[in-house]
């Protein structure tokens, strides 16, 4: 089996201030010299203007870009199309109505083969969370757990961590009520798994970090997890 990736950010990459330090790193994970990059923006409903963006940041000079819509369709294979990818990029957005669309149309079983294949998988926000077996989402408006992830990776993960108010009482609140122990990351940190196993965590802007949450006793810990500055 080829080595598996996935990078799962808090917030950052090219929809996030224009962050490149994230995004690269992701790509020097391929291991192509010019790597193949797709974009999912199914969860922002295929938005022209993100789908405009993930191209400007990944002109020809950097990667071979290419994006997948699922609300307008073409004849591509979607499974070949995606296999055939280094790197499979997912936007953020409504996490809840991507996962719908993605079962709907297979891509959910072409992205675990993917990812067993060896393409790197990554995103952020929803295009974090959606790995997981669990997590947190506003894609039902209040902030609340979501159970039905893709389950690549083990146990749950909440993004925008210190970017959002409530995410960090809204995590407590929902793992106190039995939604699996995961890790949190902030805007601009990355978390990167080999497997499904956390080999690193990276950060595009120092002090942003990752935390381990678990219900211990009765009661909710975080344990900090050290990030690299990726700047540095």
């Amino acid at each position: 089996m080829a080595e598996r990736h996935i990078v799962a950010m808090g917030g950052g990459g090219f929809l996030h201030d224009g962050d490149t330090l994230l995004d690269d790193y992701v790509l020097a994970l391929s291991g192509a010299e010019h790597p193949r990059v797709c974009y999912l923006g199914t969860a922002t409903g295929d938005e022209p203007g993100g789908i405009a963006l993930f191209h400007r940041s990944f002109p020809p000079d950097r990667a071979r870009a290419t994006h997948l819509n699922l609300f307008w369709r073409d004849d591509r294979d979607l499974r070949a199309h995606l296999l055939a990818q280094d790197v499979i990029y997912v936007g953020g957005g409504n996490t809840v109505n991507m996962l719908a669309v993605w079962r709907a149309h297979g891509v959910d079983t072409a992205l675990r083969d993917a990812w067993e294949a060896g393409v790197v998988l990554c995103g952020m926000s929803a295009g974090s969370l959606c790995w997981f077996e669990a997590g947190i989402t506003d894609s039902y408006g209040p902030l609340r757990g979501l159970r039905d992830g893709l389950g690549l990776l083990p146990g749950s993960n909440c993004p925008h961590y210190d970017g959002e108010a409530q995410r960090r009482p809204t995590y407590h609140r929902e793992i106190t009520a039995g939604l699996p122990a995961g890790i949190a990351a902030d805007d601009f940190c990355g978390l990167h798994f080999v497997g499904t196993e956390l080999v690193e965590a990276v950060s595009a802007r120092e002090g942003a970090g990752a935390y381990r949450v678990e219900l211990t006793d009765g009661s909710v810990r975080e344990t900090p997890i050290p990030a690299r500055y990726l700047g540095a």
